[in-house]
């Protein structure tokens, strides 16, 4: 398949669309995996070939199927979700390359602090209707203040992966 993705307005198909993290914790030891619930998102693919678009996440959504972690992660060590509800990647700019790829330029603020974060993102579905994408990069927490580290526990970035499919938007 080569994308030929489609100028105009596009919206997340949130039923369709999942983004996950993972960090390795304990020491190397163990994997802690989380969903985030509740996202939104558009975009919009410019006749001259310019992309702009956000997708924001709930931080308060996250679930990595362990309640008393879910607390702690919503607490103000980690998301401090009374203050900063949301976690929003904002695309800033896109160049797409052959064989379905993409090279995403963007900005990701998490707690209130931005910073530059790019991503290649895979073009899976290109049609008429609707637009599919996959990708995976690292953050590190500590450039977002989160930083809470007991006793060497949290070492390392954290693994974002996303699944996102978007529909054409209504006009």
């Amino acid at each position: 398949m080569t994308a030929a993705v489609e100028t105009g307005l596009w919206q997340l198909d949130t039923a369709r669309s999942v983004i996950a993290v993972s960090h390795v914790t304990m020491w190397g030891m163990v994997t802690v995996k989380g969903e985030f619930t509740r996202v939104t998102g558009e975009g919009e693919v410019r006749p001259d070939g310019t992309v702009r678009g956000a997708v924001t996440l709930e931080a308060a959504s996250l679930d990595t199927r362990h309640a008393k972690r879910d607390t702690h992660l919503r607490s103000a060590d980690f998301f401090d979700v009374e203050r900063h509800p949301t976690l929003v990647f904002a695309v800033r700019d896109a160049a797409f390359r052959p064989n379905d790829v993409a090279e995403v330029k963007g900005q990701l603020t998490v707690r209130g602090v931005s910073r530059p974060q790019n991503a290649t993102v895979n073009v899976t579905e290109s049609s008429a209707d609707a637009i599919a994408l996959t990708t995976e990069f690292t953050v590190d927490r500590d450039q977002f203040g989160m930083g809470w580290n007991r006793l060497g526990m949290m070492r390392g970035l954290t693994t974002v992966t996303a699944t996102l499919r978007f529909t054409r938007a209504s006009a």
